[in-house]
């Protein structure tokens, strides 16, 4: 085999043959294969979709952006509590699952929630959620920090 340099930090060609080979002795190399069954997937428990968010800031609002794509605004609930953010809703496929025959299917159909500490202190009043164009939008007033008072510590 062949040998290393001490400052050489790739890979030789037989080290990487002996890794794709499964000949992990002398590399270290965790070349195992998990022996799952193609059909275990399909039997796990339902688990909740977590919902893909942005956050960004003006000078004077937070905004909470999420793609959201066929759902009705209707099927969504939004909500805040003490400056963190909860987003659940439900999207549904459409399509007659006894008839369906798929091939691939890589869209999340189901319940879906996300909930975030936003990142600054904003007002629980005035909060404005838009649904337009499959992104939902929120908007939040951010509190000014200069109407932050200082406490004295006695």
């Amino acid at each position: 085999m062949a040998r290393r340099k001490q400052d050489d930090d790739l890979l030789m060609e037989d080290e990487l043959t002996a890794a794709f080979l499964g000949d992990d002795e002398d590399t270290g190399v965790d070349t195992s294969v998990d022996d799952t069954s193609d059909e275990d997937w399909l039997n796990e428990e339902e688990v909740t979709g977590q919902l893909a968010v942005d956050v960004y800031e003006s000078p004077e609002y937070l905004y909470v952006q999420a793609p959201i794509a066929g759902i009705n605004k209707a099927e969504l609930d939004v909500s805040i509590t003490d400056n963190t953010v909860s987003i659940q809703g439900s999207r549904s496929s459409g399509v007659d699952e006894s008839s369906s025959n798929y091939f691939l299917q890589e869209c999340y159909w189901g319940e879906f929630s996300r909930s975030l500490t936003l990142p600054v202190s904003v007002k629980e009043e005035g909060i404005e959620a838009v649904l337009k164009d499959g992104v939902l939008t929120i908007k939040f007033e951010k509190v000014n920090q200069e109407t932050v008072r200082k406490i004295e510590i006695k």
